[in-house]
């Protein structure tokens, strides 16, 4: 295997075609950037790390600002999974196993599965012998799997951080049968926090350091007879995470009821615009949820700057979130901790609105 890597302008001149290919959709240019610069001897860890995944980063930013479509952004993601898989069959990358097994592994309900792609291959280039279990794989599926085959560690990957419930259940099994996890992915947090606090064995920010981790070794955990969620998070007992997850039909029903009243701009949307507005409030109840078991208010308030964003690149005035805080505010006024993460939000919001309104009235 070669172990060359990229000069910093080789690797720009290689992103940039990559970048042309997949923004075309064109999955044959695509895979012939990567195949031609594995022929030149780019080694395939650095095609995959410097290349690639810089590209699909760009892809979300380019979303984000509105820039590429969300089914363009789709596209570029599944061309970039078939480079990648053409890139592992290549004849000069093939490594045989050598090490100890490992699981990857994202948890339910997630479906970004790039992150989780790229350390299996990276893992397997250096000479693990991996189970890659793709997206969305349910917690009793994954400890069968453990149960079937058995690995010296499970990787498991999270991109958004709705799904942290689902990854402290998969995270409190594989411990349960004796397997360690090792945590990545945004929805982790940029330093790991969340995944320290749901009880993760390691957590690393990418795939190469991930791969050295696990290198290094991750102690086998000692198995807790009948652990519970509440052990890792006793501010679970108050049962708000339950009952506000609970009531989310309800919740995005009566905002919506009430928008137009509050944000009479919305009398006018159309019922693409009701619809994706119903999309939105629906994903602050569930940040509001996730912010809730992890009693964490950044998670929610980030959640909201984020999405302040989004709607400003779309040329929807951020102030329409000022309505749904409100409306939720009324709601779960009977909730203490829901109560503290909406005053906060609100808070950090009209900062918000302050700094661009005055922005704007300057760059008027």
């Amino acid at each position: 295997m070669s172990t060359h890597t990229c000069a910093e302008p080789q690797v720009l001149g290689l992103q940039d075609r990559l970048w042309t290919a997949v923004t075309d959709r064109d999955e044959h240019a695509a895979a012939a950037v990567v195949l031609a610069a594995l022929d030149d001897g780019i080694g395939a860890e650095s095609a995959l790390m410097d290349v690639i995944a810089p590209v699909q980063a760009r892809v979300g930013l380019e979303w984000a600002a509105n820039r590429l479509s969300v089914a363009q952004e789709h596209a570029a993601s599944a061309i970039a999974e078939r480079v990648i898989a053409a890139l592992a069959h290549h004849p000069s990358v093939r490594t045989a196993p050598r090490l100890g097994r490992v699981t990857v592994a994202c948890v339910d309900q997630e479906w970004h599965v790039l992150p989780a792609r790229l350390l299996a291959e990276v893992l397997t280039l250096r000479g693990w012998q991996v189970d890659f279990l793709g997206a969305q794989v349910p917690t009793p599926h994954l400890i069968g799997h453990l149960h079937n085959n058995g690995a010296d560690v499970v990787a498991l990957s999270s991109s958004i951080p709705t799904r942290l419930p689902a990854a402290h259940a998969a995270i409190t099994a594989c411990q349960a049968v004796g397997v360690p996890v090792l945590a990545g992915g945004a929805a982790f947090g940029p330093d790991g926090r969340h995944a320290l606090r749901l009880g993760a064995d390691a957590w690393e920010p990418d795939a190469r350091s991930a791969a050295r981790r696990i290198a290094d070794g991750i102690p086998v955990p000692v198995p807790a007879a009948g652990k519970q969620q509440t052990d890792d998070l006793p501010h679970l007992g108050d049962q708000e995470y339950t009952l506000v997850v609970r009531s989310r039909p309800q919740l995005v029903r009566e905002v919506l009821a009430q928008l137009e009243s509050r944000f009479p701009a919305a009398a006018a949307y159309t019922d693409q615009q009701r619809e994706h507005t119903a999309q939105d409030i629906a994903h602050i109840v569930d940040h509001l949820g996730v912010a809730l078991y992890m009693d964490d208010d950044e998670l929610f308030t980030g959640f909201l700057v984020w999405t302040a964003g989004i709607l400003d690149a779309r040329r929807v005035p951020a102030a329409s979130l000022k309505p749904v805080l409100d409306v939720l505010g009324t709601e779960l006024k009977d909730f203490p901790r829901s109560t503290r993460l909406l005053d906060r939000a609100g808070l950090v919001l009209d900062a918000l609105l302050a700094t661009t309104g005055s922005r704007s009235r300057s760059l008027g």
